[in-house]
């Protein structure tokens, strides 16, 4: 038995693409934005130097905010783990400060 759910999708994507391009703004700017797109490719096509600089520098970026959250999250877990020995502290430092004036006033 063959599914009929993918052909139905694309066929559903297709019908609402088409009905879209009714609107004449929709129109334009799907045409504005084929040209960009075109020029880019174009462009990049013939300067192949220069798209490899760009990918280039954008894995760079990558890398770097890859290393900065991760440096975020172990600054986290470690300001947790102070977080949960907070309490401990707070509570021995009551009791020292009560067995403090306990002995003054005795």
């Amino acid at each position: 038995m063959k599914s009929k759910l993918v052909p139905a999708i694309i066929f559903g994507a297709l019908a609402g693409a088409a009905l879209s391009m009714l609107d004449k703004q929709t129109r334009q700017h799907t045409i504005e934005t084929s040209k960009k797109v075109k020029e880019t490719v174009s462009y990049y096509s013939q300067n192949r130097d220069e798209l490899q600089e760009l990918i280039e520098t954008k894995m760079e970026q990558a890398q770097s905010l890859y290393a900065d959250v991760t440096n975020n999250i172990a600054s986290i877990i470690e300001h947790v783990d102070d977080a949960k020995t907070l309490p401990n502290t707070v509570k021995s430092l009551v009791t020292e400060t009560k067995d403090a004036f306990s002995k003054s006033n005795a």
